[in-house]
């Protein structure tokens, strides 16, 4: 049985991560704002509740949580969109509320983790748009490219830790219903493509990647790797 620990499970994929593993029989550390209710009670299913977007403490609140373990897969899911709009028109501050849970909490959590745990397997989940550019996605864009080039800083810099950056593709998730709800396509097109797209719900996305993350190993460290292009 593997102990993994994930960021961001309040819902989406996040939540159906931990399902997932829960009944396979491994055990989970979670970390995020809150924790779905069903998987409290659950003896494998352990949570530290925490506001990703206070990073000036990250460390310091999750080492105890974390220490001596040993974890043989960390999936940062944790993320957040941000407002789909040009980048001329999207104050600063906006922009760098995303960067702080998209990137620099991860930071802080890898740092944390590589002090105060053993670790074999990380894997970021990224995005399409991490590479690719599209109007209005530029907050987004920034932020998942950024965190391609952190882990794959990071793979150089911890060669005993193995990392990914993965682009699941597109998933039924609170953020995609947003863009569905709220964004306008005639504006923003590549929402329109987004939406006429195929989506995965997240039991199904989870089921395939909990089937994918092994065969990470076999990439080199620090990849950038689209699901969509396997």
């Amino acid at each position: 049985m593997q102990t993994i620990l994930i960021t961001g499970v309040s819902s989406g994929l996040g939540e159906a991560l931990v399902k997932t593993y829960l009944e396979k029989g491994d055990t989970v550390y979670a970390v995020g704002k809150s924790a779905p209710n069903k998987f409290q009670s659950h003896p494998h299913f352990f949570f530290f509740p925490y506001d990703l977007s206070q990073t000036f403490v990250l460390q310091a609140s999750l080492q105890e949580f974390v220490e001596k373990r040993s974890f043989d897969l960390v999936i940062l899911n944790a993320g957040v969109l941000g407002e789909i709009q040009v980048l001329n028109q999207t104050d600063l501050a906006d922009i760098k509320e995303v960067m702080e849970i998209n990137v620099w909490a991860n930071k802080e959590i890898i740092d944390t983790l590589f002090n105060h745990a053993y670790v074999k397997q990380i894997v970021g989940i990224s995005s399409g748009a991490a590479v690719k550019t599209s109007k209005g996605w530029g907050t987004y864009s920034l932020s998942k490219a950024s965190l391609n080039m952190l882990l794959s800083i990071y793979a150089k810099e911890m060669p005993e830790i193995h990392f990914t950056a993965l682009a699941p593709g597109v998933i039924q998730t609170p953020m995609v219903q947003h863009i569905f709800d709220k964004v306008n396509d005639r504006l923003f097109p590549s929402a329109k493509k987004l939406k006429e797209s195929s989506i995965q719900t997240p039991l199904d996305a989870a089921k395939h990647l909990m089937a994918i993350f092994p065969t990470l190993l076999n990439y080199e460290s620090g990849s950038f790797i689209d699901l969509r292009t396997l």
